[in-house]
């Protein structure tokens, strides 16, 4: 009788330490996607992110370390609780109450959607692909508003430009922009034994279809990034500027080199190429070592490259 009162306790134990964890996540979460939100406001740039960098930014990490805890630290630190939750999960399996709750949390696991160009979509998979596309509507309104609404005759003739000529280049930005969130999420479908895919019920073999739409999404507004401005640079003749690498700021070489090696991964990825030169498609994404590592030097220190490289391909 005592080992089973035991057994009870410390199964009840676990309950409640998972719930904690499960509250956590989801706190943590909501956090997350509330940066996310933010960002393409001016409350966020002009004074959310100059507070935080005045209290985080340190003599080792600098400006970094704040980009790495906004932008990384969560993820990472979500991977770490799903992991404990995964392993209090194992010993409590066999519990009435735990199989229960399983069974009810499994509602989120069955298909929403069976036909389209996703296939079998789950409810868990229906709203974070909801919750995304959300995201990059309102970031891209938003950044279009806070852009386009500032250029006038006036402040263009002050910039010695045309009014279209500015409009094209903020609209080049703006496109860089929208694209560096899909980037930040293109690794999180393919993880391998990733714990929060595990966590959500999912894995990474179902959600690669996530990455291949990310994957075209992500290179269509980069590749319009880039011809908005070799558009601009030809009309102003400034065509040059296509050969700069600066080492403070943006280096356009290093951005045109992570181009091009990410169109030489996209093209390999359409189903003719694929399914005609297989080898070819399956040995190209070594050249995402080149494109990874000249993007870095592309971007100066770039919020959602902390993300990227940490928070999505570490778990």
């Amino acid at each position: 009788m005592d080992s089973v009162k035991t057994r009870e306790t410390s199964r009840e134990g676990i309950e409640i330490i998972r719930l904690a964890i499960r509250v956590l996540i989801m706190v943590i979460f909501l956090g997350y996607i509330m940066i996310w939100i933010m960002m393409p406001t001016n409350t966020f740039y002009l004074h959310w992110l100059p507070a935080i960098h005045a209290k985080v930014d340190s003599t080792y990490f600098g400006q970094e370390g704040a980009n790495f805890l906004i932008y990384s630290f969560p993820i990472l630190f979500i991977a770490v609780l799903a992991c404990l939750y995964l392993h209090l999960g194992k010993k409590d399996a066999d519990h009435k109450y735990g199989s229960a709750k399983n069974s009810y949390l499994a509602i989120w696991g069955r298909p929403a959607l069976v036909k389209g160009p996703l296939g079998i979509v789950s409810w868990t998979e229906l709203s974070f692909l909801s919750m995304f596309i959300a995201l990059l509507f309102w970031s891209f309104s938003a950044y279009l508003h806070g852009m386009m609404g500032n250029i006038t005759e006036q402040s263009a003739t002050q910039m010695r430009e045309k009014v279209w000529e500015a409009k094209l280049g903020s609209a080049g930005l703006l496109l860089g922009l929208v694209g560096n969130i899909c980037l930040a999420f293109l690794f999180f479908p393919v993880t391998r034994g990733s714990s929060v895919l595990r966590l959500l019920g999912l894995t990474s073999e179902s959600s690669i279809k996530y990455h291949i739409w990310l994957g075209h999404i992500t290179m269509t507004l980069f590749t319009a990034h880039g011809l908005c401005y070799i558009i601009l640079w030809a009309d102003t003749h400034q065509i040059s500027q296509m050969l700069r690498w600066e080492k403070v700021g943006i280096s356009n070489v290093a951005g045109e080199v992570a181009l091009l090696a990410g169109l030489a991964m996209w093209a390999t990825s359409f189903p003719r190429i694929r399914r005609k030169i297989f080898e070819l498609f399956f040995y190209t994404p070594i050249i995402s070592i080149f494109s990874s590592l000249y993007s870095s030097y592309y971007m100066p220190v770039s919020p959602t490259s902390a993300s990227r490289f940490l928070g999505s391909t570490s778990f």
